[in-house]
């Protein structure tokens, strides 16, 4: 599954974060082939999900924003059974670790606010080994540098993420793709 990810974010590198209908609604006029989605709960993300999927996209959705989910391995089980999310986003291990053990596709959310970081993020890797991990914010290349050459997996930048600049910044820096929730940086 990995390889096929990596084909379509070689194709177009942005994936489109959604936080609400309209941005949802938007994203779909843009070319971005993976959507993260960020916001739902559980009355109504089988929905979101099939929308994605009717477009012909992959839908990746961040359990730990899903309302009414829990942080137990449950919830993985749940989305697996009542959508056709490819994966999920989390920041928890036991999340990533249970949804790989079904199948899903998985990306390992890390938010490096100091240099006890990296260390943190190498031991998670290992233990884990999540399909991607993305960084927030993806607004540091020294940092994305750091963290890609350090990495087994693949590393998505995202959060703070503004304009054109940042973008290539990240690419530059080893991320193989950025994840927005600002509609301008999905129609560059």
């Amino acid at each position: 599954m990995n390889k096929r990810f990596m084909d379509i974010m070689d194709e177009c590198p942005i994936i489109a974060a959604v936080k609400d209908y309209n941005g949802l609604k938007k994203c779909l006029e843009s070319e971005s082939k993976i959507i993260f989605v960020l916001f739902g709960d559980i009355l109504n993300i089988t929905k979101i999900i099939k929308t994605i999927k009717d477009s012909g996209r992959i839908a990746i959705i961040h359990i730990d924003l899903i309302s009414g989910l829990s942080s137990k391995e449950i919830a993985i089980d749940f989305i697996r059974e009542n959508t056709e999310a490819d994966g999920i986003i989390s920041t928890k291990q036991s999340l990533i670790k249970h949804a790989k053990e079904l199948g899903l596709f998985t990306v390992f959310r890390f938010f490096v606010i100091d240099s006890m970081a990296f260390e943190n993020i190498k031991k998670q890797i290992e233990t884990v080994k999540p399909d991607f991990i993305e960084i927030l914010p993806g607004v540091m290349p020294k940092v994305i540098k750091r963290i890609s050459s350090m990495a087994s997996v693949p590393v998505i930048a995202g959060g703070l993420i503004s304009d054109k600049d940042d973008v290539i910044a990240a690419l530059s820096a080893g991320a193989v793709s950025i994840s927005s929730t600002n509609p301008k940086i999905w129609f560059l």
